[in-house]
């Protein structure tokens, strides 16, 4: 039987994203005395020296640096970085205000994380509460509670799969079961044509080509002032990877809440008509 209130799952990448650059930018480069072009240059410089995924790369460089400028990295140093993160105009309302608006339609809106960086830093963030899951990469940490070792690594193809975790409710990022099993669609808690993909770049090509090509939408951000950024925007839309491009503005009234209302008044349309075609065939019965 098909749920009373549809649930429309909106997922985001978080840098460039919800926020203005890499989370590691705001407070640890810093700290270590480093400049992002320098912090950056030297993961890549691993990655690429050692076939290394750039993801392991840049969370190796993050203990090595600390730990060579005597930097505890506990959890709670991450935690205390993350504060500091930048966002998006508009992003700290955007959760209230599009939830409110869900539940004036009838629809319930859950809001999720799917993002190569750390899920500490974001924990941290003025953010963090609003989000169901948390699906980032983190650490693992040693019995004094210091970061020794990634625990997660996700990168852009790691991301796809947290989308069918979301869709089967899955919320355990460990979980290498439930998340093959077959299930029916309609028993699925959030089916991909309700889900809304918020990515700016590469790492989230293919998560965005996954919700759409099974009938969700995605968006794909891009700051005004970075035109390369806007570039890449417009190829993806070109390349029918996402379904809409719209500014890194989260206010009400701005395109991406028009974007966004429309689609959630969409997926309660579809609800309905789905509702009562299933309320004719069962008088047929």
């Amino acid at each position: 039987m098909t749920k009373k209130k549809p649930i429309v799952a909106l997922i985001y990448d978080f840098d460039g994203t919800l926020s203005p650059g890499n989370m590691q930018e705001f407070g640890f480069i810093q700290a270590i005395g480093k400049t992002p072009e320098e912090f950056w240059q030297n993961s890549d410089n691993i990655s690429s020296g050692q076939e290394m995924n750039h993801i392991l790369a840049y969370m190796k460089l993050m203990i090595d640096e600390a730990k060579n400028a005597g930097i505890s990295l506990k959890r709670d140093s991450f935690v205390s970085f993350g504060k500091s993160i930048e966002l998006f105009p508009g992003v700290k309302e955007w959760f209230s205000l599009i939830n409110e608006y869900g539940r004036t339609k009838g629809v319930v809106i859950e809001h999720y994380i799917n993002s190569s960086g750390l899920t500490e830093m974001i924990e941290g963030s003025e953010i963090a509460k609003e989000f169901k899951k948390i699906f980032a990469s983190s650490f693992w940490y040693d019995e004094n509670g210091v970061a020794v070792w990634p625990a997660v690594a996700v990168d852009y193809t790691g991301k796809t799969q947290f989308l069918f975790k979301i869709t089967k409710g899955i919320l355990d990022i460990s979980d290498k079961t439930r998340v093959n099993e077959s299930q029916k669609d309609e028993t699925k808690l959030v089916p991909f044509n309700y889900m809304i993909y918020f990515g700016d770049g590469e790492t989230d090509i293919p998560s965005m080509k996954v919700v759409k090509m099974f009938g969700g939408n995605s968006i794909a951000v891009y700051q005004p002032s970075r035109r390369e950024q806007f570039r890449t925007a417009q190829k993806l839309l070109r390349q029918e990877r996402v379904n809409f491009i719209c500014k890194a503005d989260y206010s009400k009234d701005s395109e991406i809440w028009k974007v966004v209302t429309t689609i959630i008044d969409k997926a309660k349309m579809e609800h309905d008509f789905t509702r009562l075609q299933l309320k004719m065939r069962n008088r047929s019965l």
